[in-house]
């Protein structure tokens, strides 16, 4: 794979073909490790996402998708994930050069984004209502899942393609029409996506891509009071800006906002096996992950031990440009996140922490690239330890009891995910139960399934992605009551 010779230029998506941007201008995209201009999207205006939302709410009351079979929609959104497999080395190079991932882990999301699509597809033929015969003998009742209508849906930058993936296909698969807005910084699979789609059967207008930040392209969906639902996923402070913007029109959201996801490993675990579930988990993805291991709870007799293999472990894997088939560590997104992470890693010295290795950048002609960082003897309640870092940096404390980690472990704002490593059933059921998370993991870590919910408790989020129950979020619920024969009268 090269970088291509000339950026590769888009326009929006809207009702099922390329088209301009009302302002006109654009926003280029500079790769993150090589320092050159790779792609180039509209900077969307109001009027773009208003012609958006026009077009998804007139594909919505029209039925062209609304209110065909389940198993049309489900022919399609199968032929969607055929599509993405065949145009895997495509998105997954864009999806590269735009975010900095290694492209090996770029294709690996590729083929499991496709199947979110697959799970999608057969969950349209499996939503249900109910029926209620327990009412009298003159009164029979039902109730059916209807699609909400028009759907926002706002997509981060580390995971572009996956994380619409676990929004798009569930909100088609209910009948929905969409407008989404991914990320400024890594818009273009989203835009190809959105090709696929037509190509593949979905109809004009029920998938719509409006690039741009987000002011004001976020903000007017947000708004728009033809969007029924937000589906976000992207930081506590946005989160928080679009439930209190949805409010004002009572507009349903589903957040996923992040986390600070806390790995106990206790004195009685396979220390080899947990060191290396410790490197994925905090390294993975350069460390922007939502589920990161990025603070690790050991307990004090084994920590020592635990973090020099970890050490001589973590130093075997390799930072350098993605576009190499060994890189494991790509280049930071922008900027600003790194100084963000290098941040975090002075305030750790100063909060009292040794740091093991790594602690600033790698030397490179051209990119953003870090050292994978390693901090031990971190206080519980400094700021490394208990905010976001978003980073390849890995935090160390350490702890006496099952219950002082499960206590350090719940001591933060955030609730997505949690772990224990241990060989004692009783240790990971206690565990399991206590800790305020939406997903645990027991020996094992960022171990996910499209059958499983997605979610986070506390200021992780609200609502829950992928799982049985997925395509019932993008749903409304209404209650039909039947009455049989002559009716009584009220007086």
């Amino acid at each position: 794979m090269k970088i291509p010779e000339q950026p590769r230029s888009f326009e929006l998506w809207i009702n099922g073909e390329w088209t301009p941007s009302e302002g006109g201008a654009t926003i280029p995209r500079m790769s993150p490790a090589h320092d050159c201009e790779v792609t180039r999207v509209p900077a969307g205006t109001a009027a773009d996402v208003d012609k958006a939302v026009a077009a998804a709410k007139a594909s919505f009351e029209s039925g062209t998708w609304a209110q065909i079979s389940g198993a049309e929609r489900s022919a399609v959104l199968y032929a969607v994930a055929d599509r993405l497999i065949e145009r895997k080395e495509e998105l997954a190079l864009l999806e590269t050069l735009e975010s900095g991932k290694p492209l090996t882990q770029a294709g690996f999301e590729v083929e499991w984004a496709a199947g979110l699509w697959k799970h999608a597809a057969a969950l349209c033929r499996h939503l249900y209502g109910e029926s209620c015969n327990t009412l009298g003998a003159g009164t029979i009742s039902m109730t059916l899942r209807e699609p909400i209508g028009v759907v926002g849906l706002i997509t981060p930058w580390n995971f572009p393609l996956l994380i619409a993936s676990q929004k798009a296909p569930y909100a088609l698969a209910a009948g929905c029409s969409a407008v989404i807005k991914p990320s400024e910084l890594t818009s273009a699979t989203t835009l190809l996506l959105a090709e696929i789609l037509k190509e593949c059967g979905v109809p004009d207008g029920v998938f719509n891509v409006v690039t741009g930040y987000g002011n004001p392209v976020g903000q007017t969906l947000c708004e728009h009071k033809d969007v029924e639902m937000i589906s976000f996923t992207g930081s506590i402070v946005v989160g928080k800006a679009i439930a209190a913007t949805a409010a004002c029109n009572l507009k349903k959201v589903c957040l996923e906002l992040g986390g600070k996801n806390p790995m106990i490993v206790m004195d009685d675990a396979d220390l080899d096996s947990v060191v290396d579930a410790a490197r994925l988990g905090a390294f993975f993805n350069m460390g922007e992950c939502c589920n990161a291991s990025s603070r690790i709870l050991v307990q004090e007799g084994i920590a020592d031990e635990f973090v020099k293999r970890l050490t001589d472990f973590a130093n075997e894997m390799k930072v350098c440009d993605p576009l190499e088939d060994d890189s494991k560590i790509g280049a930071i997104i922008n900027e600003t996140q790194e100084a963000k992470i290098l941040g975090y890693v002075q305030t750790g010295r100063e909060a009292g922490a040794t740091v093991c290795m790594g602690g600033g950048k790698v030397e490179s002609k051209k990119g953003r690239y870090l050292e994978v960082t390693i901090l031990d003897h971190v206080p519980a309640d400094s700021p490394v330890a208990t905010e976001e870092v978003f980073g390849p940096v890995l935090s160390i404390v350490r702890f006496q009891t099952l219950e002082e980690a499960i206590a350090i472990a719940n001591g933060t704002d955030f609730g997505l995910s949690a772990g224990i490593f241990t060989n004692d059933y009783n240790q990971a059921m206690t565990a399991s139960r206590q800790l305020r998370a939406g997903t645990v993991w027991v020996n094992t870590w960022l171990e996910g399934h499209a059958e499983l919910s997605f979610g986070g408790y506390k200021q992780s989020g609200l609502g829950r992605e992928l799982g049985s129950r997925a395509v019932e979020e993008y749903t409304e619920e209404k209650s039909i009551l039947f009455s049989l024969g002559k009716r009584q009268p009220w007086w």
